[in-house]
Formats: structure tokens, sequence, C-alpha cells
């Protein structure tokens, strides 16, 4: 085992065998304690016969990868990004970046669909809904979305759901940001709608049937205008308003809500979120009074626990793919939660205050370089008298010198209208210094001083600039917002540091024990990892900077992308989708591309088994398919009979097959061959779901299973931290004939998978690279780990699952099992004889767990009345007994209630989980000990989590919705 790989894998060798001893295996002395399993579990007809991944290096120390990432991170130069364009220049507080970012409290948590073990990630959602709502004048805001270009597509599906209106149109902003635009074009194309630009600000009429309209505000040129009037029009033809609207400047012009918009999206980034490279960073959308139900995404709102206490949890439609399928309005199943949390804090900690002087700030210094260029002749070429952070000007010369000279200046502007313009973005970190040097790099010839010593000799005067000199009148901002005491109470570094303890403190994440999560992977993040995310030579680089200025990065993607193609058995792999979801998309979007490009118009239908996640019956719709599910047979495997029965009755219509393997069940499927050979002669395509890559790398490969698209979980696999419910990460990975289409992106700094067409080819993130930023933690992973090290973390998982499947199958029954009695990474416990035998349902269990000290497994997916646990390779023997030992318990206190020791309405189980003062509060009347309740294990008298609210009305919640910070006397 190399260096890392022995920190990563939780089990030694000893324990090993241990293991292997407990689930009836004896390996010879000279074998690999693991390799008799996994001959056992995986299929012979898959298994490789020759080494797997044999491109990867070997594997490099802890020392080594950090040396080899400051090499690469050398190759990137650092310049003052002026480009805009959605991105900025922030300050992110030390106290976030220390106490959110770099804390493993925050990073390695799990979504919290357990409320009662989130409730301090809950409270900094809550907080930034709060933030949105009241930024934008809208009632409801969700608890982030994935970019603001993906959330201006979510958008306009909202506005297509709501509307009344039977068009197709959906109106575009000419001035709206040139990404969104692109990723516009590929969503819509997909699924029938029709994309008319028009410059609304300039005047131009809308179409006279619609069903919603696009508003950039302030657009994309800077021009901040009143919209109010095309909002109204849109209205009068039955559509919605979408309006993106920044944030920083909410805090001084009027919000999209009082101007009538119905939808407002955007991005938090500059929030003190640093640019990365283009994420990840937290989306937001808000919605008026009665779209609330429309939102995608998650939602937080405000129930109360079982003492009748306020308490947070995920309201309404969470996850609502995985019920309603291919019936759901949205497939994102993720957030960016961990960056919402920081863009929350940041308001948190500065306050409305606070936030309203970095804007007059950045708005003064916009005013400033236009006093200067004015001072410079070049009144003429400023293209908008109204705006707050951005200004076009309108070159005299060679635009593109000027941005060149810019560039030897250490700055970075931007080519508008075919190089006769140019346009720069201000931002809390620009400088007098930096603008005096625009100003002097955009003047005609005969304006600029000659000297390069003149740039620095003159400063622009900032003390001169007046804020809001941009911006008219009657767009000023009037009314109140971010009010709510949270936003009040923070200001010094040590209130800051004590709230931002006193929440962790609430939550249960992978610094605390073991989360055993089915169909996740909660797998260790190592510091060594994390490391470089927050190198300046990565974490400050702008999306669309020059090709020449991010060498250093573009090498780390290229190479990233050769391994996990080589890992993966594919010919070429695109980094740009920023969750599963959008890999899943992308994935499907390729299949679409290449039927289309043959002529195959009719190849829409999309076959998906019965237990396939949610997220994938969603992703086809949204890729203008239609899906037909496949039956599954009793060991949870596709029903090979009915897979024939559909693809003959559909037989010239079959696009794809979406299966993941090993299945959604937790097995491997011993006909996959005979199941990809099946679609293929069909004609169709196999897209394999990589959510459970980590139960086959390094044993297998998913292009060499018959594959020709997956998307990869980083999140999952590949150690990416999941941060709360985000960020994740889902590159796409393809065959060499789906190469073409795989996602491109028009600021790309290099071209990407020519080849295909417009629609094809298109973006499905705002970034050409995705959450780049955090690319180097899974380059990091796969350079410490190499082939090796990859391989023994897979084999570690499959024998921590079946261990923890041999110990509780006497207590409870496995569900399904592959041909030899094996199961893959993850194994469904089914708790519907317990309930029947005892009462006790699998709600009981998952929180009667917090008291044990767990996080509980996947609760009733993919069957009801289940629980799926995944126990990864990073845990040590010692955790993995600690968990069966707890599941043991539970089950004798399910017995109990049975035979009548506690009574049904009264007992540890329904009761749970218990909070300290409910404990001590009051005369304890309970048919159980408070031993019972707080200590059913000898070693949680030393170290307990107590979580902080008791069993939370999921119910109550939902028909009293309240989801903006309640007030402080409600904790009362």
């Amino acid at each position: 085992m190399t260096a890392f790989a022995h920190r990563h894998i939780g089990t030694t060798a000893e324990a090993q065998r241990t293991m292997l001893s407990a689930i009836g295996i004896t390996p010879d002395a000279e074998d690999d304690p693991i390799d008799a399993l996994m001959r056992e579990a995986v299929p012979a007809t898959i298994r490789p016969t020759v080494p797997l991944a044999s491109s990867l290096p070997i594997a490099a120390t802890e020392t080594e990868a950090l040396a080899e990432l400051r090499t690469l991170a050398a190759r990137n130069s650092v310049r003052r990004p002026m480009i805009g364009l959605g991105y900025y220049g922030t300050i992110t507080p030390s106290v976030i970046q220390r106490g959110v970012l770099e804390n493993p409290s925050w990073y390695t948590a799990y979504t919290p669909y357990q409320p009662e073990i989130s409730q301090g990630r809950l409270e900094a959602l809550i907080n930034f809904q709060t933030m949105v709502s009241d930024l934008t004048g809208l009632s409801t805001a969700n608890a982030s979305m994935l970019d603001e270009s993906t959330a201006v597509a979510e958008g306009m599906l909202l506005a297509r759901r709501a509307s009344k209106a039977k068009s197709d149109v959906f109106v575009v902003d000419a001035d709206a940001l040139p990404q969104t635009k692109a990723l516009l074009a590929t969503r819509a194309a997909a699924v029938g709608i029709d994309l008319v630009e028009r410059d609304i600000a300039g005047g131009e009429e809308l179409p006279e049937e619609l069903f919603g309209v696009f508003v950039q505000y302030p657009g994309a040129s800077g021009l901040v205008w009143d919209p109010s009037a095309v909002i109204d029009a849109a209205h009068l033809a039955g559509g919605l308003a979408v309006v993106a609207a920044d944030l920083l400047a909410l805090t001084l012009i009027a919000s999209p809500g009082s101007l009538g918009a119905d939808v407002a999206v955007g991005t938090t980034q500059r929030f003190g979120v640093p640019m990365a490279f283009g994420g990840p960073h937290a989306g937001y959308m808000a919605v008026r009074q009665g779209l609330e139900r429309q939102l995608p995404g998650r939602l937080v709102g405000v129930s109360v626990d079982a003492d009748g206490r306020p308490a947070y949890r995920l309201s309404l439609q969470t996850r609502e793919q995985h019920i309603r399928r291919e019936k759901a309005t949205s497939n994102i199943c993720t957030a960016q939660v961990l960056l919402a949390v920081m863009a929350s804090m940041y308001a948190v900690y500065h306050g409305p205050d606070g936030l309203r002087r970095i804007a007059e700030d950045v708005a003064r210094k916009a005013d400033a370089l236009v006093v200067r260029l004015r001072e410079f002749g070049m009144a003429q070429g400023l293209a908008h008298d109204s705006f707050f952070d951005t200004i076009k000007v309108v070159t005299p010369g060679d635009g593109a010198a000027a941005v060149r000279r810019a560039h030897d200046r250490g700055i970075l502007l931007h080519l508008l209208d075919g190089g006769t313009a140019v346009g720069i973005s201000v931002d809390e970190t620009t400088t007098a210094e930096e603008l005096g040097a625009v100003a002097w790099a955009l003047a005609a010839d005969d304006a600029r001083p000659e000297s390069d010593e003149a740039v620095h000799d003159r400063p622009v005067d900032l003390a001169g600039g007046t804020p809001l000199s941009g911006v008219p009148d009657a767009l000023l901002r009037t009314d109140d917002y971010l009010t709510h005491p949270v936003f009040h109470r923070h200001r010094s570094e040590t209130a800051m540091m004590r709230y931002l303890k006193t929440l962790a403190d609430r939550d249960y994440a992978l610094d605390r024990g073991m989360i055993p999560l089915g169909s996740c992977t909660m797998k260790l993040n190592a510091a060594t990892e994390m490391a470089a995310i927050t190198w300046p030579e990565f974490a400050q680089l702008h999306p669309f900077a020059p090709a020449e200025d991010v060498q250093g990065s573009l090498a780390m993607i290229d190479q990233l992308e050769g391994w996990l193609a080589d890992v993966t058995g594919y010919d070429a792999v695109s980094l740009q989708p920023n969750a599963g979801s959008q890999g899943e998309l992308a994935g499907l979007l390729a299949i679409r591309g290449y039927h289309l490009a043959r002529g195959d118009e009719q190849r829409t239908v999309c076959l998906i088994p019965s237990s396939a996640h949610g997220t994938n019956a969603a992703s086809a719709v949204l890729a203008g398919m239609k899906v037909v599910v496949v039956a599954t047979d009793e060991r949870g495997n596709v029903d090979l009979d009915d897979l024939r029965a559909k693809i003959a009755a559909h037989a010239e219509e079959i696009a794809a097959l979406m299966i993941t393997y090993p299945s959604t069940h937790g097995v491997y499927e011993h006909d996959v061959l005979e199941i990809t050979a099946a679609v293929h002669e069909a004609g169709g395509q196999v897209y394999i779901d990589g959510a459970n890559l980590n139960a086959l790398l390094g044993h297998a490969r998913f292009g060499d299973l018959g594959g020709d698209v997956s998307h990869l979980n980083l999140h999952k696999t590949f150690a990416i931290p999941h941060g709360g419910g985000g960020p994740g990460i889902g590159p796409v990975a393809a065959k060499a004939h789906l190469a073409p289409f795989l996602p491109g992106h028009p600021q790309a700094q290099r071209a990407e998978h020519a080849g295909g067409f417009v629609f094809e080819g298109g973006p499905v993130s705002a970034a050409p690279y995705g959450s780049a930023g955090v690319l180097p933690i899974s380059w990091a992973y796969v350079r410490m780990m190499g082939a090796d090290g990859l391989r023994e973390a897979t084999g570690a998982a499959v024998l921590a699952a079946n261990y923890v499947a041999a110990r509780l199958e006497k207590h409870y029954p496995v569900l399904y099992t592959g041909e030899t009695g094996r199961v893959a990474h993850e194994c469904i416990l089914d708790l519907r004889p317990l309930k029947e035998a005892t009462g006790i349902t699998v709600d009981d269990v998952a929180k009667r767990l917090i008291d044990y000290g767990f996080h509980a497994p996947t609760m009733s997916f993919p069957v009801a009345g289940t629980l799926m646990v995944e126990p990864t390779e990073s845990e040590d023997l010692g955790e993995l007994d600690r968990f069966v030992e707890a599941m043991i318990r539970i089950r004798e206190e399910a017995d109990a209630v049975a035979s009548g020791r506690w009574p049904a309405a009264d007992n540890p189980l329904v009761n749970a989980p218990h909070t300290a003062a409910s404990l001590i509060a009051g005369e304890w009347t309970h048919a159980y000990t408070r031993e019972d309740a707080a200590y059913p294990v000898a070693s949680l008298v030393t170290d307990k989590y107590w979580p902080p609210v008791r069993r939370i009305d999921q119910a109550y919640g939902d028909r009293n919705l309240v989801c903006a910070c309640p007030p402080i006397e409600a904790f009362a």
C-alpha cells in the first residue's frame, strides 16, 4: 500500500483479514487479503485480463504532490481581473476562510436530510435565503443554485411551467452575460423553447406572444436602467419576468421585486467567495409569493420539534425528482452549500451598512474612472451614463491594443463589439493605481501620457468620486434590507468566530464520525488534497483570463482529464459539469446530438430501470427524451426479458439506456455485457451512471462494459468534500464517437472536443471548466493514490460493506445480493419486517442512531422502509464495529417494545433523538431511564454528540411555510 493510501484507507491488512474471516473468506497467505473477496463479488465476465490505469504515474507522497501543484500554480499569472461578466475580485474575511472553507466541521458535512443533526448548516442557509430575499425584494429564496447561468436556465423553465401563455417563446436580453446566452441556447433547444433576443433596454419591442422574458440587471455592458415597463409588458402577454441581478448592486439600486419581477436569479460569488477560475460559487433564485412550490433545488424552512421549539429543516419539494422522476420540474439534486454558507457569513459579518459601504466604494471607483477617462478626452467613448461597477468604452483606436497595454500592467480587461469597445469592471479589490493604469491604457495615443512612469504618478482620485453618480435617481433603493438581528450582532472577529463555532457544534460531520450513506460515498477528504484550493494562483483566477495566464491550471486539467479517461475506459472527458445532475444532462445531450448528427431525429426514447436514481429520469426529460421504465427482478437487477420487450416495442426510437453500475441496489449485475449489447444492437447508446464508481475503480471500467458515456461524481469517488450539500462536480466521460458532442464553451481558453454543432457542443455550466477551483482536490487524490491505491480503496470499500452486511444480516435482512451472496460497496438493510414485528419504523431507527452518535444511512432509497449503508474505505474497523453494535442494540430495543417491556408510544426509539435539555428539564416520566435515552452504550459517557433539537415535525413545516430567519422571540 502506498504511503498516502495507507493514510486514506482506514482498515489495516490485519483488520482486513479479521473482516474477511467474519464474512467467511480465508485468503491464502500469499494472496492480497481482499482479492479473494473481489473475485467473488465482481463478475468474472467484466474483470480485466490486463492491469488497468496504465497511464497513471506512480503514486506521489503528500510532499511530492504539493510540490508538483506548486510547480503548476507557478505557471499561472495572477493579474487584477477587471473583466467582470459575473466574476469579481472579492475579499474573503480571514475568519470565514479559516472558520468555514478550511474547517472540516463545515466542509465534510453531508446534505441536511437528517435535520436534527444539521441545525448549524440549516441556520446558515436560512441566513442565505433571508439575505437573497431581502436584497431581491422577493418573498422566498432557495438555499442556492449551481451558478448564475444555470440559475437563469432554471428560471426559464420555471416561467414556462408557471405561465398561462401557450407560447414557446422566451425573450432574452441582448445585454445578458454571453455565457448565459450560450447556456440558454443549449437548454432551450433540448426542450423545444424558442429563444428570441431583443435589445430591450434600447427599446426594441417584445414579441406579441411569449411565456417569459429575461433581463440582466445591471446589463453585461454595465448599463443600469429601469426594466419595469418591459416587465409589465411581459405580464400583459401572460408571461413571467426573470431578472438576473447583482446582489452588491442591489444594496444601492431598486430591487427586482420592487420593479415587478416574478423571479430573480444570480450569483453570490462577490460576497467573499474567490473567483477560483470559475467556481464553485453559490447561485441564487428568489420568487414572488405564489411561486414557492415551483422553486427548483432546496428550500430551508422552519418547523417545530417534539417540544414545540422552532427548528430548521428542508421543505416542500426537496429531492422531488426522486418522487416524481420523469415528471420532476428540475434535475438538480445538489446545491452549493459550502459557498452559500460563506456568502451568507459575508453578509452576517459586514451587515447591511458594511455591504452598502462596499457597494458605494465600488461605485465611487467606477465614477472616478469615468472622470479620468473624460480628462483624457474620451467622454464620447463612454457607452452609458448610468452604471454601477462596469464601464463600456468605445475605443478611439485598436481595442485589442488597449487590452494588451492593460495586460502588461497586470490588469485584465475584455474586448467587446468585435474589438471596437472595451469593458471594465471594478470591485472591492481594485486600487486607485490600477484605475489610473486602465485609463492610460484606454486613452487615445495623443491623450495618453508618453512615459510609463506617468501611470504610477497619477492614480485616480477616489476621494473625488461620487458613489451614486451613475445610478438614476428613480432607481435608487429606498427600502431596508438585512434587518434581522443576525446581520447586526457579529461585527467583531471574536463574535464571528464564536458564531461559526456555535453553528458547527450543532452539526454532525465526518470530523465527528462515520456517515454511512448509501449512494453517497462520504469518504476522507484529506487535508493535503484541500491545501491548494486557497492558493492565490488557483483561487484568484478569472474564468475568462487569457490562456497565457492560466497555463498551470490548463495543464492540471489536462492531466486530470487524462487520468479520469484512463480509469474509466473512455476517450475524452469534460470537467465542465458542476454537479452530477449536470453531468447526466451533458451525457444525454451528447447522445441526443450524436443521433441528430446522423439524421436519427426519431431516437428519443431513454430506457431507465425502475431502481435508478431519480435524477436519471429528470435529466432525460430535460435532454428532450421520453422515459420508458424497465423493470427489475427480485435480485434488483435489470429484468432482461422486460428490457428486450421494451427494445422491441420501441425499435427505431431507442436513443439510450441509463443504468447505474454497480446497480442502485448495490449489486454487481452479472448480465451487464448482455444488457449493453442489446441496446447497441438496437442502435442505442449506453449511459452508465457513475454514482457507484467507488465500487469499481481499478477493478473494471465503464468503457469496457459497453458504456458510451458516463458522468463521474468527483464529490463521491474522487474525494471532493460534500460541504453540507455542495460543491459537487460531475464531469462527463465519453467514447470517441461522442466526444465532439461533449460540452463546449464560447469563452473557453482553447477549443474543447471540437466538431459538434452549436447545440450539441453547448455549455452546461457558466464557466468553461465548471468548478475548477476545487479540481486540485481530485488531482491530488489520484496523484497520491496512484493506480494501486485506487484499486486498494475500492477493495477496502467493498470489504467494509460486506462486513457490515454479514454482521447485521441476522438482525436485519440484507435485501439484495449478487449471485455469490455478496454486495458491492453498499448494502440495503430491510427494516420492513422490523416494523411488522415491533411497530418501529425506519424513521425511528434513523433518529435513534443520533443518540448513539451516528448519522443515519440513506433512508427509503431505493426501496421504501429500508436503510442503505455505505461505510466507504476511509473508516477503520473500530468505527465499523461501533456502528454494527449500535444497530444490534437498536434491534434489541425494538424487540423490547414488541415484548411489552416498553410501551409502543413511549420508548427510546419513538422519542429519539434526546437532547440534553429533554433529560434534565422537569420530572422524568418515561417508561425507560435517562441512561437508556442518553447512554445506550458505555463509550458515549466520555464522547457524546448532543443533538440541539428533538425530532422535527416535517408536516407542520410544510403546512406553515416559513423560509426566512424567524424572529428571536420564536426561540425564547
